[in-house]
């Protein structure tokens, strides 16, 4: 694939995210995904893995967190990819800058603030 389309392809993932699109998002991503959001003592941490993993950390999200991510800018090079994204909670109104990287779209994930 171009780098135009992964770049597409990374854009509608954080789209599906933001619509609660469960189904849309599992549709973009292999079933072996791995996604890592490290910290500790946070309902989100810890390694995902695969289709159903991705849906219980989004149910887990749902319910534990009210949070928006709005992604600003993205960064591709080969099948590696970076994107800028503002995250706010809905208590602070806060915006936090968080970096998101993908290798080998779109099998794993990671977070990193």
């Amino acid at each position: 694939m171009s780098i135009e389309t992964n770049i597409q392809t990374v854009k509608d993932f954080f789209a599906a995210i933001g619509r609660g699109d469960t189904g849309a998002l599992l549709a973009l991503v292999a079933e072996d995904i791995e996604w890592i959001i490290p910290g500790e003592d946070w309902p989100l941490a810890g390694t995902l893995h695969g289709h159903a993993g991705l849906a219980d950390l989004l149910e887990t999200a749902s319910r534990s967190i009210d949070m928006s991510t709005e992604p600003q800018e993205f960064v591709a090079q080969g099948d590696r990819f970076l994107v800028v994204a503002d995250s706010r909670r809905e208590r602070s109104k806060r915006p936090t800058r968080r970096l998101w990287t993908t290798r080998s779209l779109p099998l794993r994930f990671e977070t990193a603030s």
